[in-house]
């Protein structure tokens, strides 16, 4: 039986301040306070999973032994004519400086002239200080375009168009986007369940 949340304070278990604000944005509407890892001095884990849910459990088990549920998110960009790459190491094609206008030119040149179909895929786990998790996913289908375009957003959002849309998540106004990522139908599976 999947396990409902009735707190009003979880730690969201990133580092990544465009993840933090996302999920903090997601969690407001239902009054819950979400405390970014990295404000409470938590160490990122190696990230060893072999899948997104993997490495989502992995990372929300580690920041629920502060003492607080964590809510913990795995995304990246699955190119399909890449055969899903750069998929869980998304982050990592960035390179330690997080430079992801190089990764991607990376993503680019290693495409040349094959197709561009992609999908952005989230994962989200919820553990509670006990060890109990709940994991939901989630993916947004559409295409690369070249040259990347806009500077809202972060990571990949600027090469990425999704499906029935003419703009780039880098393009979109945040409100917009918010509404139909991965992370947002992730989180929405998560809420529907373990939200009351």
């Amino acid at each position: 039986m999947t396990r409902r949340f009735d707190g009003r304070r979880l730690v969201i278990a990133s580092h990544n301040a465009g993840k933090v604000r996302e999920i903090a944005e997601l969690l407001a509407p239902f009054g819950i306070e979400g405390v970014a890892a990295s404000a409470l001095g938590l160490p990122e884990p190696e990230e060893t999973g072999k899948t997104f849910l993997a490495n989502a459990e992995l990372k929300a088990r580690a920041a629920a032994t502060a003492g607080l549920p964590a809510l913990a998110d795995d995304s990246g960009l699955a190119v399909a004519a890449l055969g899903g790459a750069p998929g869980i190491y998304s982050a990592r094609w960035a390179g330690p400086g997080r430079d992801f206008a190089r990764a991607m030119a990376d993503v680019h040149e290693r495409l040349a002239d094959r197709p561009r179909e992609a999908a952005f895929v989230a994962a989200l786990a919820l553990a509670w200080p006990d060890g109990h998790v709940e994991a939901f996913d989630g993916c947004v289908e559409g295409r690369l375009v070249w040259p990347p375009r806009g500077d809202r957003g972060f990571g990949y959002d600027p090469i990425f168009v999704p499906e029935g849309h003419d703009e780039t998540f880098g393009e979109m106004a945040p409100e917009a986007k918010a509404r139909i990522t991965h992370r947002a139908r992730a989180f929405g599976k998560l809420a529907a369940a373990c939200f009351p």
